[in-house]
């Protein structure tokens, strides 16, 4: 975090004061990592340095900065890149239109900063995010690059010369003014820049759960909302997410030639992905509405919405439908019962998906009086039904690709699988080893299970208003009783013999008996009846006379 709670409120007091603030920006000269910036300055002493983007926008809301983009004017690309290269390592380059991905000596490997000319963009009008011809100018004016961006809080930008005393910042689209009204809005036409880049209308989205979410952690943030005619924009074209590009290309075979056609996604789902989980991750609640009310679960997600107007008995459910209850589960993954209970860490991003799945097999399963003669409204294994629903829409939507915010669809499917575990089951007599397998396996999200059981019995209110947590606690009660069998209190105890120590002690060769035995003194020792070695050993020895029928 660049920023400690005092300069924080200077900034936010100087933007409560006045609309052009005056950022501290004392730690590039600090900073070891941004000593190139000097050092450019000298090389090039007709050079021009603006810190642009995201970085500007967090640096006057007193966000943390996590990435730092810059413009440099006045230098050729070659004369830059060759800079850059004596001063850092330059990755990923796009030479042809001046863009360099750069680690500067001291820096971060994980977060290269990006250094580019000033960029004209020319969108070929199909809304793919990389189809756009780009042409660099070192001679272009910032404010022409400025205008390529999407949303105004992210076309402002500082001029690292400070011009009697401070800095200047550059704010064409007058970007301050929606930080302070908390507002995205879309760079001039909205229409227009999201024809340029669909996946902007997702970025539009994630940004007000992003900023949003900020202010839930004590920075300005609340209430972020869209611009209107941005948030009609994006409504009007969201279903341009879907677009299938065609292109046709010649083919041989032998002495044939065929023509082929090569259809593509002008929205790769590797990019709604990123958008999507970052927008969940950050405000599940508020990402939840911005995505139906654009209409993005019709488009790419339909399977969400056979949860609105399905039913549920009303004397366990009083919140509503499964589309109601789902999104009340949501709320409850930040609630102050919630992080009492588990701590201030933010929720996973597959426990936050498995919280909107955890129902999604009920409108597929449900069974009503009326028409299907039974007693009650049911659903009949709607955990495994929606467990297979949810890994289908995972995988389809490629949600396991981004690499900060990637998640294993069989864990979430496993979540949701299991989220029925406390229901089904009598917990005073369940075997250790069945807890050790839910809670302790570092394969399954044991931690995440347990609080998608209580998220779930949060947002499960019976008519008498008050949710029912006895088996969870109980569940709790058994887990903390095994966790006492360790020094530590803390874990469960290692096993006692290992599977070689078996084979060895007892002359025995790999089979699926070295298996069975484990789990059988594993068993014992988690019950607390044997707790040493030769406590164990002994155990086996009958065991195994046991079992040759001796």
């Amino acid at each position: 975090m660049l920023f400690g709670k005092e300069k924080r409120v200077r900034l936010n007091r100087s933007m409560e004061k006045k609309n052009d603030m005056d950022p501290n920006l004392d730690f590039l000269e600090k900073e070891k990592k941004f000593t190139f910036l000097k050092e450019l300055k000298k090389e090039f002493p007709k050079s021009e340095v603006y810190l642009v983007g995201g970085a500007v926008r967090d640096l006057l809301l007193g966000r943390p900065v996590e990435d730092y983009d810059f413009i440099v004017r006045k230098v050729g690309a070659k004369d830059l890149e060759k800079f850059l290269a004596a001063h850092g390592a330059v990755i990923l380059v796009g030479r042809t239109f001046g863009v360099f991905k750069f680690i500067p000596k001291g820096g971060d490997k994980r977060k290269p900063f990006e250094i580019a000319l000033p960029r004209r963009d020319f969108a070929f009008g199909t809304g793919g995010y990389r189809d756009v011809e780009i042409q660099s100018d070192p001679n272009l004016p910032i404010k022409e690059d400025l205008a390529r961006r999407d949303f105004t809080v992210n076309a402002m930008t500082i001029k690292l010369e400070k011009a009697r005393g401070k800095w200047q910042i550059i704010d064409p689209f007058n970007g301050q003014k929606d930080l302070e009204k908390k507002i995205i809005r879309a760079v001039r036409n909205p229409g227009e820049r999201f024809k340029e880049d669909y996946s902007r209308m997702l970025r539009g989205i994630r940004f007000a759960c992003q900023l949003s979410d900020f202010s839930a952690r004590g920075g300005r943030g609340m209430g972020w909302q869209i611009e209107e005619k941005t948030w009609q924009a994006i409504k009007k074209n969201i279903s341009s997410l879907n677009k299938i590009a065609r292109r046709v290309e010649l083919v041989k075979d032998g002495p044939k030639v065929e023509q082929e056609v090569i259809e593509t996604r002008v929205v790769p789902y590797e990019v709604i992905a990123k958008e999507f989980l970052k927008s969940f991750y950050y405000n599940p609640v508020r990402a939840f509405d911005l995505y139906d009310q654009a209409g993005a679960f019709k488009e790419f997600m339909p399977e969400i919405l056979t949860m609105k107007g399905c039913p549920q008995p009303k004397n366990w459910h009083s919140e509503g439908d499964v589309w109601a209850h789902a999104r009340l589960c949501l709320e409850k993954l930040s609630s102050k019962e919630f992080k009492k209970q588990f701590g201030n860490e933010p929720a996973s991003t597959e426990l936050i998906l498995a919280a909107l799945f955890h129902d999604l097999g009920k409108p597929f399963t449900i069974k009503i009086p009326a028409k299907d003669g039974v007693d009650r409204i049911r659903f009949n294994e709607h955990d495994i039904v929606g467990a297979e629903i949810a890994r289908k829409i995972c995988r389809r939507l490629k949600l396991s690709n981004p690499e900060d915010f990637g998640v294993d669809p069989e864990k979430v499917g496993w979540l949701v699988e299991h989220h029925m575990l406390l229901v089904q089951s009598d917990i005073s007599r369940m075997r250790p080893g069945t807890i050790e397998k839910y809670f302790f396996n570092p394969k399954n999200p044991g931690q995440d299970l347990l609080k998608l059981f209580f998220a779930d019995i949060s947002a499960t209110i019976p008519e008498t208003g008050q949710s029912d947590f006895t088996e969870f606690r109980q569940m709790l009660e058994r887990i903390k009783e095994l966790k006492q069998l360790s020094p530590s209190k803390k874990e469960l105890p290692k096993s006692i013999l290992n599977g070689h120590e078996i084979m060895k002690k007892f002359d025995l060769k790999s089979s699926q008996l070295i298996g069975q035995l484990k789990a059988i003194l594993r068993e014992e020792q988690l019950s607390g009846r044997i707790k040493k070695k030769k406590e164990a050993i002994d155990f086996l020895e009958k065991t195994l006379t046991s079992l040759k029928g001796g």
